[in-house]
């Protein structure tokens, strides 16, 4: 037999440090020494099961065979008939390489399906390696009932081979990555949307990969904030945008630009925010240049600005830090859409707001030297204020309104909002 008493200790090392279940890698080594014995010393069409004892490194061998009867036993007019179909199939496709596999699979599945899909009993192709007559079965069994399981012992060789241990050490190795690759799927998935930290690892043109850990995690151009460079070895975080199992591997994408990050980052920085006294119930971004946060207060006496902005800004700093230099408005929201509106467009202040209910439109009216601060560089503060209320804006200068509030003073009124709010049904 194999040398398999040193296993016993690298099961619980394993399980310990690859974070897999023991029984997990129980199942795999059993499936791998199975599946080297019948390499090594089985027949074709042979079920063999291993049961593997780590206390005292011993493994023993059985051969696993389905009871049947003769009704489940296909006749020898339905081989034939089965035969020529196969034949046929084999001349339209004696071109393909892989006919004698597909072919041998086919034979084995037949031989293998005992009940059909809506639980209708199905007929087998007779194999002795693999099936037991129910009236041999019950001389063994005396209860056993077609379609039951009987295992009868193998040979345990003293000569299970080098190759066979070769063979089986290669298939443990195989089967143990693809349940790490499982437990560390599981572990990420449970975290996608949350923030991440990792250390570069390497940059390959404008991909960035990190080591998040346990996996390398691909930081993509589009998901970068315009004008970042990374080094390797250097410290960062970002929003683990999804998680995915591909042929490869596992596959873990980040984000630095997306909306998700400012507000998760705020989470982190802002205690109210993670208890819930303060919400972020809106959030519009330009990755890189500016975004606007719109925060509620679910508690009396919080303020919800103040609590994101911090005693002496330092909250704010310290997200503004971490998305390098990026400007952040924080605005309080209202329910009230017309006061919402006001406020998104900080810091420019606005006079006048005649809202459209029906086609979810406003035109905000502020005084001539609020125009270009309400409008932003390049439109940006109307356009992250359209955004971050879901109301098409439209902005103008009271100049450009009509006589009476052309006469109006030039003071804005945000207080008495309500007054100058119109809403057209």
């Amino acid at each position: 037999m194999m040398d398999l008493k040193t296993i016993h200790s690298a099961l619980e090392q394993l399980a310990e440090e690859k974070g897999i279940a023991r029984q997990k890698v129980m199942e795999t080594i059993e499936m791998a020494l199975a599946a080297a014995y019948k390499k090594e010393y089985g027949k074709r069409g042979q079920m063999v099961k291993a049961v593997f004892n780590p206390e005292i490194g011993d493994v023993s061998f059985s051969q696993i065979k389905m009871v049947v009867d003769e009704t489940m036993i296909k006749t020898d007019e339905e081989l034939a008939a089965e035969e020529t179909l196969r034949q046929a199939e084999a001349e339209v496709m004696e071109s393909e390489k892989e006919l004698p596999k597909r072919r041998r699979k086919k034979e084995e599945d037949e031989e293998e399906q005992v009940v059909g899909e809506e639980g209708e009993p199905q007929k087998v192709r007779y194999n002795p390696e693999r099936h037991v007559m129910l009236a041999e079965a019950r001389e063994i069994k005396k209860d056993v009932k077609a379609g039951e399981e009987l295992a009868f012992p193998l040979e345990s060789h003293e000569d299970f081979g080098r190759i066979a241990a070769q063979t089986a050490k290669q298939v443990i190795i195989q089967r143990i990555r693809e349940a790490e690759r499982e437990a560390v799927f599981d572990e990420f998935q449970n975290r996608e949307g949350e923030i991440v930290s990792g250390t570069v690892q390497r940059v390959e043109g404008r991909n960035v990969f990190v080591d998040v850990g346990r996996s390398t995690a691909l930081l993509p151009p589009e998901e970068q904030i315009a004008f970042e460079r990374y080094r390797i070895g250097e410290r960062v975080k970002a929003l683990l945008l999804s998680v995915e199992k591909n042929p490869r591997g596992l596959g873990l994408h980040l984000s630095r630009s997306h909306p998700r990050f400012v507000m998760k980052l705020f989470e982190l920085e802002v205690p109210e925010i993670a208890t819930g006294v303060v919400e972020v119930r809106s959030l519009a971004r330009e990755a890189g240049s500016r975004s606007k946060v719109a925060v509620v207060s679910h508690e009396e006496g919080v303020d919800p600005v103040g609590s994101c902005v911090g005693q002496k800004g330092v909250r704010v700093s310290t997200v503004i830090g971490e998305l390098g230099g990026e400007k952040i408005d924080i605005i309080e929201w209202d329910q009230d859409p017309a006061r919402f509106i006001a406020n998104a467009l900080s810091p420019a202040r606005v006079v006048h707001v005649e809202i459209n209910t029906e086609r979810k439109e406003a035109r905000v009216t502020v005084a001539e030297d609020q125009l270009s601060l309400a409008i932003g560089k390049g439109g940006q503060n109307v356009r992250l204020a359209a955004k971050l209320t879901g109301w098409r804006i439209d902005v103008r200068s009271k100049n450009e309104g009509t006589g009476a509030e052309s006469g109006e003073t030039d003071e804005p009124i945000v207080e008495e909002l309500e007054e100058h709010t119109e809403v057209k049904e």
